[in-house]
């Protein structure tokens, strides 16, 4: 059974059996149809994944890495907040007329502020600390900027990554791990998405900084099941599952700006159908 599979069903089973619901509570989300989009959610949820030992795609379904690469990428490599540069159409429900999500994810990572060596965005700062200071405490982004807040088509779900780097006594080279935080989750349709983004991003930014990848942690500030996704939830994990893939990453690359999202493989990912027409909240 992959452990990514194991983490999963146990959470949903949590939410579903433990979760406080909200259900005639004032939401924002709402339902295609208008009708409020209630659910049922757990406080403070907190997943580790040992990226040294496997990959945490889930086989419960499939999750497409590359689709969720260029995602990742478009964030943290290209900073982009315009949908015009992303190859997917998830983000197109809050685009404007020109494709612009405004001052938020992309935006932010590429605002420049005065570090070390000069100008510099949160990525350069990043890729620049764990080169030069790895034991740093300090190393880390966030996206949540309260003063652009209200120009954002939506605020930050996982807006902060703290990085921390290890030297494991068997190892001759340096652990890169990492912290992701999330201010909310919607666990059916994007848990696994986030996960394995950000994986990946662990592994790239190990790969140019001549590091191994280590933990990933993923806390979860409001893990929540929609109303509507419990059916759907309650059929996923009643699936058996699948030993999880080999991961592939291009080793011929060692610069950041230069992955794109065919760099990046699951190899042996045998998984079970996907779930079709499954309702988005907004």
């Amino acid at each position: 059974m992959s452990y990514a599979d194991e983490l999963f069903i146990a959470m949903c089973k949590d939410i579903i059996d433990n979760g406080a619901s909200t259900e005639g509570e004032k939401v924002r989300p709402v339902w295609e149809d208008g009708a409020s989009a209630y659910t049922i959610k757990r406080f403070g949820v907190v997943n580790r994944y040992d990226l040294s030992k496997e990959f945490p795609a889930l086989t419960l379904r499939k999750t497409a890495i590359k689709s969720c690469t260029d995602e990742m990428l478009w964030i943290w490599q290209r900073k982009s907040n315009n949908i015009q540069d992303l190859h997917s159409k998830i983000w197109d429900s809050w685009a404007d007329e020109n494709g612009s999500i405004g001052k938020a994810y992309g935006y932010q990572m590429g605002v420049k502020h005065s570090y070390k060596e000069g100008m510099m965005d949160q990525v350069d700062r990043v890729i620049y600390d764990l080169k030069h200071n790895p034991y740093s405490r300090r190393i880390m982004t966030n996206m949540y900027v309260h003063q652009d807040l209200h120009e954002m088509a939506l605020y930050p779900c996982a807006y902060s990554m703290t990085f921390n780097v290890t030297k494991e006594k068997e190892s001759d080279k340096l652990t890169l791990n990492a912290v992701l935080n999330q201010r909310s989750q919607d666990v059916l349709t994007a848990n696994n998405w986030n996960v394995c983004q950000y994986a990946v991003l662990l592994h790239m930014l190990a790969q140019v900084c001549g590091m191994r990848p280590g933990e990933l942690v993923h806390v979860i500030a409001d893990a929540h099941i929609y109303d509507r996704h419990i059916p759907l939830v309650e059929e996923l994990i009643g699936r058996k599952p699948f030993p999880a893939p080999k991961f592939w990453l291009n080793p011929e690359v060692h610069d950041f700006y230069e992955f794109t999202r065919d760099d990046v493989k699951l190899i042996d990912y045998e998984t079970h159908e996907q779930i079709k027409d499954i309702p988005v909240a907004v």
